[in-house]
């Protein structure tokens, strides 16, 4: 086996162009990496561009590398929609054959009622909305009456702010699983969110509490299946929460990309047995992409590189490095704050692997579910196509 141990590194929001049914979603013109990198002048990411960034679609700054040192091509998302759930779903085999439900004008009064009632809350806002523009708007309001800011939007969530001195982490959780339990059917979304943030008025700060509730994935994925061969999987970032915990041996909780990036480093050094690595870098997402700040979104993606740098020397000759997105959210758009419907980049590396290979155009993310069980020698009934073959 030439390939003991994989990584899967989400790099979260980091699209490389429209889908040909962008327009259906309203993203005509997104393409997150190279609009990024126009708009500040080009990006500085050599070790990415080392791997054949540049050779999947043109970047500012980061030219198709002559003789790339891995393997390079781009997916598109099988599942009709532009979520963290359903991508990432769909890269562990599993790919939703109904879009997950959205409610851009809000959630029907009744249900609000309904979860008014079993949490014992009041709510305030119940509009689609921008994060941190929301708790700025009704943070002082939350604050002075104690009800609990409700908003979505464009994505299948159900989103619960609270300011930590009014309701505790600890309490949001409950609520927020209250809220999971009774969103179901028509108007089970994809995730109830809990977004607690600190501060006064003007100064309002969302902290690292974040946490996902997610529905259950409606069929075994990639992680089930390793789980159930007695293989371990090590989730890092907000993957544990995408997949309810299931199949995941253990989970590390970080709070930006760079605690992602030295945790799986110090889990690399450590020689710890794990069978495969699932890690997300949300900072891309959480913190620039939905902000439509592209300045901070490029000095991200550069400060990614210079991690990844330090990771592609801690590699072992028998693991295998998979690089892709779940989706877009480009920053330059200023016209929405959402996710956009986008081809994502993938990069594969290994010591053991081939390298310059071009992998093509994808036809859905679950090509990498598919890839990994063979390399595990998993029996799956995954849709999509194994890329095994053009790496070894």
């Amino acid at each position: 086996m030439k390939f003991k141990r994989a990584i899967i590194l989400v790099i979260d929001a980091c699209g490389v162009g429209e889908l040909p049914d962008a327009a259906d979603y309203g993203d005509i013109g997104s393409a997150t990496i190279p609009n990024v990198a126009r708009a500040v002048g080009g990006l500085n990411m050599p070790n990415c561009q080392k791997l054949g960034l540049g050779n999947i679609v043109e970047i500012e700054g980061v030219p198709p590398a002559e003789e790339p040192s891995g393997s390079f091509g781009k997916m598109a998302e099988k599942a009709a929609g532009k979520d963290s759930t359903s991508g990432h779903w769909e890269m562990a085999g599993v790919v939703i054959e109904k879009p997950f439900p959205t409610f851009p004008d809000g959630f029907p009064q009744n249900i609000v009622e309904r979860f008014e009632k079993e949490a014992s809350v009041k709510t305030i806002g119940n509009i689609a909305a921008s994060g941190t523009e929301i708790i700025e708007r009704l943070g002082k309001e939350h604050i002075e009456s104690g009800a609990i800011i409700l908003y979505t939007s464009a994505d299948s969530v159900f989103q619960l702010a609270a300011h930590e001195d009014i309701i505790t982490v600890e309490r949001l959780y409950e609520i927020c699983t209250i809220a999971r339990q009774m969103l179901s059917g028509e108007f089970g979304v994809g995730r109830v969110i809990a977004r607690p943030f600190t501060g006064k008025p003007g100064s309002f700060v969302r902290t690292a509490s974040r946490r996902d509730f997610s529905l259950e994935p409606p069929d075994d994925t990639l992680l089930d299946l390793l789980n159930k061969s007695n293989r371990s999987i090590l989730s890092i970032g907000k993957i544990y929460d995408l997949f309810v915990g299931r199949g995941i041996t253990e989970n590390i909780k970080t709070a930006n990309n760079k605690e992602v990036m030295e945790s799986i480093i110090e889990t690399i050094e450590n020689n710890s047995e794990y069978d495969l690595i699932f890690a997300n870098c949300v900072d891309f997402d959480e913190k620039w992409g939905h902000r439509n700040d592209e300045k901070n979104f490029a000095r991200s993606l550069e400060e990614f590189d210079v991690q990844l740098g330090n990771l592609l020397d801690k590699l072992r000759d028998d693991d295998l490095l998979i690089i892709t997105a779940d989706h877009g959210c480009d920053p330059t758009i200023k016209t929405s704050t959402d996710h956009s419907r986008e081809y994502v980049p993938l990069l594969v590396y290994g010591k053991n692997a081939k390298a310059g290979f071009n992998l093509g155009t994808r036809e859905t993310f679950a090509d990498i579910a598919c890839t990994l069980a063979e390399v595990f020698g998993l029996e799956h009934k995954f849709m999509g196509n194994s890329f095994l073959e053009f790496i070894t």
